[in-house]
């Protein structure tokens, strides 16, 4: 069980601060000005400057000509993530076996808050116009990785989802209210698998199928998706779901389960 803060006394507001400036780094600004930081974050120039400098001397990130950038130091704590979680290493002769028998990419997908993380992947070559890598975020309600985490959650996980998650209509397909999610993540509950067809992004299927640990608790799903341009949903669902359902059962057994 996690740890509570109880108080906001318990609560460092800098630490919170030096995540917002690090994560103010994106593909839209991947060499920002301290200006421009201050404005992703909200924090005043003097704030952002003391941080980025305590950054800098800490090896995360780097100052030139008045434009700032990370540095490979920052990977590192991707690093001691993948290091602490052995569902990791377990994964990827899972995705790697998927891969090859659909022919088609196959990830490892963790719930955080409302999204799914890309937690580990094994792509193909194929063009989506989705950009996805390993800690790329999608949101749950609205991708199959989602809904096979959030069918078999806890009420505190599917709880924020169904409090906070926005419902945008990305594409025609998608669901939109809370009422609509329920009803699909009971037929996931009784197929034992997600399918999502056209709801996160135009042409993308995907499937995914949860992954249990030695309590039985779904700590992850592998998912593998394809295109409409290749596939049909039926036609993936007889191709794709027992490969991703056998990879998932496996990764649950090297997990303890069963």
């Amino acid at each position: 069980m996690s740890e509570q803060i109880d108080n906001d006394r318990d609560y460092v507001q800098s630490i919170e601060r030096g995540f917002a400036v690090l994560l103010a780094f994106d593909a839209e600004h991947p060499n920002p000005s301290l200006a421009e930081v201050a404005t992703q974050t909200g924090l005043s120039r003097p704030a952002v400057r003391r941080i980025l400098l305590t950054l800098q001397r800490l090896g995360y990130v780097a100052g030139s000509n008045g434009r700032w950038s990370l540095t490979p130091r920052v990977l590192s704590i991707g690093q001691h993530y993948s290091a602490t979680h052995t569902l990791l290493e377990a994964a990827m002769p899972r995705l790697l076996k998927v891969a090859e028998s659909t022919q088609e990419s196959a990830s490892l997908g963790v719930l955080d808050g409302t999204d799914v993380v890309y937690a580990a992947r094994v792509p193909v070559r194929r063009i989506m116009s989705i950009n996805v890598s390993v800690g790329t975020r999608v949101p749950a309600y609205a991708t199959s990785m989602g809904r096979a985490l959030l069918a078999w959650g806890t009420p505190e996980q599917l709880g924020p989802v169904l409090a906070q998650a926005p419902f945008d209509k990305l594409v025609a397909g998608t669901i939109t209210t809370v009422e609509q999610l329920q009803d699909e993540l009971a037929k996931v509950r009784e197929q034992g698998y997600a399918l999502t067809s056209e709801e996160l992004e135009q042409g993308l299927i995907s499937v995914a199928a949860p992954v249990r640990d030695a309590s039985g608790a779904v700590v992850g799903v592998i998912a593998c998706s394809t295109s409409t341009a290749r596939n049909t949903p039926e036609g993936f669902r007889a191709h794709a779901v027992p490969c991703v359902l056998e990879a998932a059962a496996l990764l649950s057994t090297d997990m303890g389960h069963g």
